[in-house]
C-alpha cells in the first residue's frame, strides 16, 4: 500500500491536516486509511463496556462488531509495541495509508510547522521530510506548501506517493 506521514510537533495542525486531506483524496475517488500515533496510553472504550470488561479479564483482543463498524483492539500487556509496517500489514488493502505521528520511521513525510508553536522545525535533520506545511515563509531546501491550501497539500502527496 501506498503511504505518507503527516508529522510535526504538538498543536501544529497534523489532526487538521489529516482531516482536510482524507477528505480531499476521498472526494478524489480514492480509498484512504489513516494510522495514528499516541505517546500515552488512551482508552477507545468505556469503563462498564462489555467490551472493557473483557480486556480486564485479561483477553488478549476483543473485536467488537455492529452493522455500522467493527473494531479489533488488542491488548499489549508488557510487549513491545509493534512496529509501523506490522500494523499495516494488519490493515485492509487501500490505495492510501497516511500516518499522523511516527517521527522516527523511515517512511515519506510532510512536516506540520508553525511558529507560534515555539518548537524548532524538524525537517532540516530528517530527510525522510520531502516538504514543509507552514503559515509563514520559510527558505528550505524542500518544497515549502501553504499549510491552509489542502488542494496543493493534495496534490504534492499524490504526486509523491504516484497515485
Amino acid at each position: 500500500m501506498k503511504r505518507f506521514g503527516i508529522t510535526g510537533w504538538k498543536n501544529a495542525g497534523k489532526t487538521s491536516v489529516m482531516e482536510r486531506l482524507v477528505a480531499e483524496f476521498v472526494a478524489r475517488g480514492l480509498r484512504v486509511s489513516t494510522l495514528k500515533h499516541a505517546h500515552h496510553t488512551f482508552e477507545i472504550d468505556h469503563e462498564g463496556r462489555d467490551t472493557y470488561r473483557h480486556r480486564a479479564a485479561g483477553a488478549a483482543e476483543v473485536l467488537v462488531s455492529s452493522g455500522t463498524r467493527w473494531a479489533l483492539m488488542s491488548e499489549l500487556r508488557g510487549d513491545p509495541e509493534p512496529a509501523l509496517d506490522e500494523l499495516i500489514a494488519k490493515m485492509t488493502l487501500v490505495d492510501l495509508v497516511l500516518i499522523e505521528g511516527w517521527k522516527t520511521s523511515p517512511h515519506p513525510k510532510l512536516e506540520v510547522w508553525r511558529a507560534e508553536t515555539g518548537h524548532p522545525l524538524i525537517a532540516p535533520g530528517d530527510e525522510t521530510i520531502q516538504a514543509v506545511a507552514t503559515d509563514t515563509s520559510l527558505d528550505l531546501k524542500i518544497p515549502v506548501l501553504d499549510l491552509n491550501d489542502t488542494q496543493a497539500l493534495a496534490d504534492f502527496v499524490q504526486s509523491e506517493v504516484r497515485i
